[in-house]
């Protein structure tokens, strides 16, 4: 059994999959995870008691990328992290958020979609962005709009976890 970060599994009770367990928020920033009916929860801060169910805690098996993985570069994953934030977007905003020079984000886009790690979308609604319109909504009709996609979720997590 592996559990998630911030999550530990008590020593007291030893909690297993099935087992009804409640989590104890503990002052070194983990969730100490124990049976429900540990008799050491009786003697914590009730405050700090959090309901969990099992789904919500298990790692599931961990990632590894494709070989693909080795054509990406920081700019690449810059990219995806934008894309990661703030949504579906389209390259010359993209370039003008980033810094970078707007033909290399629109071959960036390309090489990113050809891996499967973005997506072309259908041009949205999107709410301006500071600083250019407050509060009003436009519809660029002539931009090509591109969102992450689960391969590109998971590329990202795994460069900002272990690729760096």
């Amino acid at each position: 059994m592996r559990l998630k970060h911030d999550y530990i599994a008590a020593d007291c009770c030893k909690p297993k999959p099935g087992d009804p367990i409640t989590g104890y928020y503990s002052h070194d920033n983990f969730i100490k995870v124990h049976k429900t009916d540990c008799g050491n929860l009786a003697k914590v801060d009730p405050k700090r008691l959090i309901i969990l169910e099992w789904d919500d805690i298990l790692a599931g098996e961990e990632f590894c990328p494709d070989d693909d993985y080795r054509k990406l570069d920081e700019v690449d994953f810059r990219i995806l992290d934008h894309h990661r934030q703030l949504g579906v977007d389209y390259s010359l905003e993209v370039a003008v958020i980033l810094h970078i020079d707007r033909q290399t984000v629109f071959d960036r886009h390309d090489k990113l979609r050809g891996l499967g790690l973005l997506q072309r979308v259908a041009p949205k609604m999107i709410r301006y962005r500071k600083g250019i319109a407050k509060g009003k909504w436009i519809k660029h009709r002539n931009h090509t709009y591109y969102d992450l996609t689960e391969k590109g979720r998971k590329y990202l997590g795994f460069y900002l976890e272990k690729g760096r």
